[in-house]
């Protein structure tokens, strides 16, 4: 195992090497892929990869007053309801604040005056390309909401606080929620101590 303090420590080194690779499955939104590999012991074996064909972004919208606003959805993956921020995908090749603006109009009615891109992440880095980006949204303006025809969502306006507390209290586990809040909150308390 090589010290982060090595200073010839190298992150760009690849131990691993790719010996082929087979779509077996795509749609508009993800393809899923068989690699041949043989892996950093040098023992040969298959790596199953879901790239992803957005970037995953999240946004939180908060107001001059330290409110949020989150997103009730039904997950079909989970089989279970969730609480998360406004969210979507954008296209690789679009501009990921022009994404980002678009989600939250369309789920929450918001526009926003300020935009700080506050994260970028990958989501299970283990199975999937996936990644994501994280925008505070603030100088807020209410408008109508234009979700798209397969959402059934449900809007909850709430203290940052009280959000952050559902993450402490595993009641929001959407990964991209939970850093995108917990981010949120220490920017804005360095900024804004009466928010803490």
């Amino acid at each position: 195992m090589t010290s982060l303090t090595d200073p010839d420590f190298d992150e760009k080194y690849n131990p691993w090497q790719q010996l082929s690779s087979v779509v077996h499955y795509q749609n508009p939104w993800i393809s899923v892929r068989e690699d041949q590999v043989v892996n950093p012991t040098g023992g040969r074996g298959i790596y199953g990869v879901v790239s992803m064909k957005n970037k995953a972004l999240g946004i939180v919208p908060v107001d001059a007053d330290g409110n949020t606003w989150l997103v009730g959805q039904y997950r079909y993956p989970l089989n279970e309801y969730s609480w998360e921020i406004p969210m979507g995908g954008g296209p690789v090749e679009l501009d990921i604040l022009a994404s980002a603006q678009r989600e939250l109009k369309e789920e929450t009615g918001f526009t926003a005056r300020r935009w700080t891109n506050i994260a970028r992440l990958h989501t299970s880095n283990s199975v999937t390309d996936e990644e994501g980006f994280v925008f505070l949204a603030e100088d807020l303006e209410h408008g109508d909401t234009e979700p798209e025809e397969t959402e059934d969502l449900r809007l909850w306006k709430l203290p940052l606080s009280q959000a952050v507390q559902l993450v402490m209290d595993n009641r929001i586990t959407d990964a991209i929620s939970v850093a995108g809040l917990l981010k949120a909150e220490r920017i804005l308390r360095s900024r804004r101590p009466d928010m803490a």
